[in-house]
This record gives C-alpha cells, sequence and structure tokens, in this order.
C-alpha cells in the first residue's frame, strides 16, 4: 500500500487548517509549512507525493523551481487567488503542475488532489485499508505504519514486548495482534491487569496457589502463569507492581521458573510474556519505583503507541470502521458521518484516545433515531464544548518572557475579521454575517484597524 503523503505551503493559517482538514478527512497524511524556505527544507528531506504552494512572489516561486528540479517526481499544485492566465503561467514555468483558485476554499479541491496523486503513487482503491492480516488494526499513519510493520518483524520470535501509551490507545490491542500472528496464535491468550486486582490477592492470581496457603484457600488454584501455558501472558498495567511482587517477577521471566503461593515445587514458565503500561517506566525506575532489571527484562521490543490527538489523519477510517462495526452489533441503519460531523471530530483533542471516540461512536450510533448518516445534531454537546476552545487556542505558544494580552486580542480580532473577508472574497456583508456583527461595526473596524485584502 502507498503512503500519500502531502504538504501545505501556505502562510494563511486559517486556510492552511482548512485545506488539511479536507485531506486529513480522506485519510491523507498531511504537513504543512508557513514560509517558502520551510517548505523547501521538508520537501528536500521528506517523501512528499504532493505539495499545494500558496507562495506566490519572485523569490518564493525560485524556491519552488528549485524544488522541483531537486524534486521532479512531486506533484504541485499552485494556491492563488490570482487567476489570471499570465500568471497562471508563470506559475507553471516555474514547476507547478496545476492551479486552485483558493478564494473557492475546499469545495472540490479533493477530487483535484485525488486525480494527481492517482498519477504520483497509482489508484489505490483500497487505500482506506492498510494491507494488515488483522481486520481490527485501522490507521495508515506514518508512526502507525512503523509500528506495523515491527509487529510484523516480530511476529516469528518470542522476544518479550513492551508496549506504552497512554490510556485507549490499543495497547491490548497490539498485544493480541503480536499473539495472532505468532505460531502461539492457536494457544492460550491470557490478560491480567495489573492495576485492577488488589496487591494482597495479585501475586496468588499470577501465580496460582495451594490449598492452606492463606486463610481462604480451601482448595488448589492454578494463576494466570500457568493457564498460558505455552501461549502469551499480556500483563497490563505492569508499572502497579508492588516492589515484592517485580522481584518475583522477575525472576520467572528471568529464569523460567515459579512458584504457586504456599508451595515449594517451582513449575516452568513457557509462555511469552508482553507487558504494558500508560507511565514513564525509564521514568519510575529512576525514581527507584520500578526495577531497573525488570525493565531491561520487558524492554527488549519496545513498541510506545501514540495518542489519537497525533495521529488524526486516521480519524475518518476509525470513524468508518466503528459506524460499520456497531451499525452491524445494534441493528441499526447508519451509512456515514455528514462533513460537518467529521469537521468536530478532527477539531477534538481526544483526551480518551481510541477508546473514547469508539465509545462516542457506539452512543450515537445506537441513539441515533433515523437511518441515514451521523449529523452535527446527533453528536454530545460536551464536544462541542472542547472544540470551541481547541479550534482556536491549541497552537499559542507562549514566549519566555509572556505576552501582551491585550495585542494578542488585537491580533486574533484582526486574524478572524481577515480570514472572514477571504472567505466571503471581500464581501463586507457576508464577512458581518459570519462574524455576527452588523455592517457597520464590521466597516468601523477595518477603518480604525486599516485592514484590507487584495481581491
Amino acid at each position: 500500500m502507498s503512503i500519500r503523503r502531502i504538504l501545505i505551503c501556505e502562510s494563511d493559517s486559517y486556510l492552511s487548517q482548512d485545506f488539511r482538514e479536507c485531506l486529513q478527512r480522506k485519510g491523507y497524511w498531511v504537513d504543512s509549512a508557513s514560509d517558502p524556505s520551510s517548505a523547501a527544507n521538508i520537501l528536500k528531506k521528506q517523501t512528499i507525493h504532493l505539495c499545494l504552494w500558496g507562495f506566490s512572489d519572485a523569490e518564493a516561486l525560485q524556491h519552488l523551481s528549485q524544488v522541483r528540479s531537486e524534486r521532479p517526481a512531486c506533484s504541485v499544485i499552485m494556491l492563488s487567488t490570482d487567476s489570471k492566465p499570465s500568471s497562471i503561467v508563470q506559475y507553471m514555468r516555474s514547476g507547478a503542475t496545476d492551479f486552485w483558485d483558493s478564494s473557492k476554499g475546499t469545495d472540490g479541491l479533493d477530487s483535484l488532489v485525488d486525480a494527481h496523486l492517482n498519477k504520483v503513487v497509482g489508484d489505490d482503491s483500497q487505500v482506506a485499508q492498510i494491507d494488515f492480516p488483522l481486520a481490527n488494526f485501522v490507521g495508515r499513519h506514518p508512526k502507525m505504519i512503523e509500528i506495523f510493520q515491527l509487529i510484523m518483524s516480530i511476529k516469528d520470535t518470542d522476544s518479550n514486548v513492551l508496549i506504552t501509551g497512554e490510556s485507549g490507545t490499543g495497547k491490548e490491542v497490539v498485544a493480541r495482534a503480536i499473539h495472532d500472528l505468532s505460531p502461539r496464535k492457536k494457544l492460550p491468550w491470557v490478560a491480567v491487569n495489573c492495576g485492577a486486582i488488589p496487591a494482597t490477592l495479585l501475586e496468588s492470581e499470577l501465580f496460582g496457589h495451594m490449598k492452606g496457603a492463606f486463610t481462604g484457600a480451601t482448595q488448589n488454584r492454578m494463576g494466570r502463569f500457568q493457564l498460558a501455558a505455552n501461549g502469551t501472558l499480556f500483563l497490563d498495567e505492569i508499572s502497579d507492581l508492588s516492589p515484592d511482587l517485580q522481584a518475583k517477577i522477575l525472576r520467572a521471566i528471568q529464569q523460567r521458573v515459579y512458584e504457586p503461593v504456599g508451595s515449594a515445587h517451582s513449575l516452568y514458565l513457557n509462555a511469552r510474556v508482553i507487558a504494558a503500561t500508560n507511565q514513564n517506566l525509564e521514568q519510575a525506575v529512576k525514581e527507584r519505583k520500578f526495577r531497573e532489571d525488570l525493565f531491561y527484562r520487558l524492554n527488549v521490543i519496545p513498541i510506545n503507541l501514540p495518542p489519537l490527538r497525533e495521529r488524526k489523519s486516521d480519524i475518518p477510517l476509525l470513524v468508518k470502521a466503528f459506524v460499520t462495526k456497531f451499525s452491524e452489533q445494534h441493528k441499526r441503519d447508519v451509512t456515514g458521518i455528514s462533513e460537518e460531523s467529521m469537521r468536530v471530530l478532527m477539531q477534538y483533542q481526544w483526551p480518551g484516545n481510541i477508546r473514547e471516540l469508539e465509545n462516542l461512536i457506539e452512543r450515537v450510533v445506537i441513539l441515533k433515531r433515523e437511518p441515514g448518516i451521523i449529523e452535527l445534531k446527533d453528536l454530545p454537546v460536551q464536544h462541542f464544548k472542547s472544540v470551541s476552545l481547541d479550534r482556536y487556542i491549541s497552537s499559542v505558544s507562549f514566549p519566555e518572557g509572556g505576552l501582551d494580552l491585550n495585542e494578542a486580542m488585537n491580533d486574533f480580532e484582526n486574524e478572524l475579521i481577515l480570514q472572514a473577508l477571504r472567505k466571503t472574497q471581500g464581501n463586507k456583508n457576508k464577512a458581518a454575517n459570519l462574524l455576527n456583527l452588523n455592517r457597520t461595526t464590521l466597516v468601523e473596524k477595518l477603518k480604525r484597524k486599516g485592514l484590507k485584502i487584495a481581491v
């Protein structure tokens, strides 16, 4: 499968964000640059299949010519509001392969992008699904591709694996994939959440116990280590182990033997061990909360899962998979999701990661009364609240000496006004409507601030 990589080169942050969201909804990998030199640097160092170039001054076009000479396979669509034939000819001479009037926004842009990418990397009708042998794996963000490739490379080994990542990123799904692709796939899969079992009971749960070993032990009981036999033992939330239990698990992994509670006889550990945690184990080792020797025993093959906010290009694919899954499971006739709804999902930061997205889609599918696609009104209100903040302040960075709030607010207001004017091609009535202002108020602000755009 070809990963289709797009670079948006545009100084207007709002326009760039619109283009980015439009293309990410199609599942493309998208990066951006706000000036010609940064764009040229990215194009030199990374494989980019398609570039949307929004810089049209003489120096920027020289950058474009140089990039095209060094990366002739990269297709370039020029972004500009200047659609005069003479200007378009100049863009083409500088290396552009096509032109897009950016005043039209994103309506129809995806079709043009598709056409160019099909020429560059081929028409991949299955591009929405990575070539991976397990249906529950959905995603093609570069970080996920690396993880898929790593899983495929270790599937025939018995090495211990440590999976890290925030809660809800899919650590158990990755662990199960490693098991299902391994020679042990027909043997037991045993998962233990070390954080969900009281510390006083966890040793018995893992190693088993003998009759009479403690009060209430009325019969012999097999532990998870023994139940896993020659299969796979998954230890989730490994960071929650007590120091005493860490030492016993280290011995079991290192020497491949352990003793049930109350037994003088050792049993062999034949299972492959995969561990996971949402904590920083390296920091825990430094703070002496986790044994260094156990960490290195577990961390033979490290896999770190990115949070969903860092792989937002996978959201459309995940939503599609979840809608299909829950529509079938709950016998609902939900066929997809609207553009507006997807825009909200793309803007949200997903603190609960994939688990939160999956739960949301299941809830929406169950509660949706009429058949068809998921509309904006179907989404729960709490997601809009956070989106309204994330959309505007997620990119704010504070300089070392702080910033002037009044100046920042004035700059922000200026940007909103200019963006509204660009979106309406300079029509003050329409721009005022977008901003929920009276036209006279907008005109006064323009005069006072000295704002204008070229149309």
